[in-house]
């Protein structure tokens, strides 16, 4: 392939990821982004540029239209004579699952060294495959903790709808004895909030506090909104009885900079 395509919000940390490994493999990297292109570049959208990706922005009618999309994307990088690689939403396919398969079992390592046996494992989830991955990951390493998400968009029968799709993909693709209908897929719902990459006052302050206590960087898209709902969470008793949390933390500090002035209350 010359030419890696994929899909994402504005702020996509995973289409920066893709568009920064493309560009030190030597490939060129075509981005398909949902909503309208912003007055300036700010955070992941900025590094995108940096690092030379193609950016087509999308209305959401037409960004759903994702194999239309790709299909004259493939055309038009042909008649260059340059080949296309198509690489889902979030990288969540049966494929991208491993990224955080191979996390479960880093886990492991660190749990051992640490000497905890976590009641738990919590992230953010997006695009399903952080979760779906975990999931897998705990079943194929025997963690024996349960995994958990909270959504930051759509909701809880969309992710089990998705990751029980993936689970399917990846197993028959990759033979697996695990019996996937024995692995339970936990998502929170109820903290989206005003809407995926859009978060309330409350995530802005656990952002702050979180950074002034801890010295740690959450952002409003993933890990932020996440946090500031287990925090919620534990603090009802949702929790009670599970000791040594471990909270995935994904990334996603650049999410901040567009969002600078809500972060300090000044918009």
């Amino acid at each position: 392939a010359d030419v890696l395509v994929t899909w994402g919000g504005i702020q996509s940390n995973h289409c920066r990821a893709t568009a920064a490994l493309a560009a030190r493999l030597g490939l060129k990297s075509h981005l398909v982004l949902r909503g309208s292109e912003p007055e300036e570049k700010d955070g992941n959208l900025l590094i995108d540029s940096l690092v030379g990706a193609a950016i087509t922005f999308a209305p959401p009618e037409r960004y759903m239209q994702m194999d239309h999309t790709y299909e004259s994307l493939q055309a038009e990088y042909a008649s260059q004579g340059l080949k296309t690689y198509r690489i889902p939403v979030g990288a969540s396919d049966e494929v991208g699952l491993w990224g955080y398969i191979n996390c479960a079992n880093e886990l492991k390592e660190d749990f051992k060294s640490a000497g905890i046996s976590p009641g738990a494992i919590v992230s953010a989830t997006g695009s399903g495959g952080t979760l779906a991955g975990l999931i897998i990951g705990n079943a194929l390493y025997e963690l024996n903790t349960k995994v958990i998400a909270f959504n930051v968009c759509d909701d809880e029968a969309y992710f089990k709808r998705k990751i029980s799709k993936d689970f399917v993909l990846w197993k028959d693709r990759y033979g697996s004895g695990l019996d996937i209908d024995r692995m339970p897929i936990n998502v929170i719902d109820g903290y989206v909030g005003p809407g995926y990459g859009r978060a309330t006052p409350e995530v802005f302050e656990t952002i702050r506090e979180v950074a002034r206590l801890e010295g740690i960087v959450l952002d409003p898209v993933y890990t932020g909104k996440a946090f500031n709902a287990l925090l919620q969470e534990t603090r009802s008793g949702k929790f009670a009885g599970l000791s040594d949390i471990v909270f995935i933390h994904t990334g996603g500090m650049l999410g901040l900079f567009p969002q600078k002035q809500q972060l300090f209350g000044t918009g």
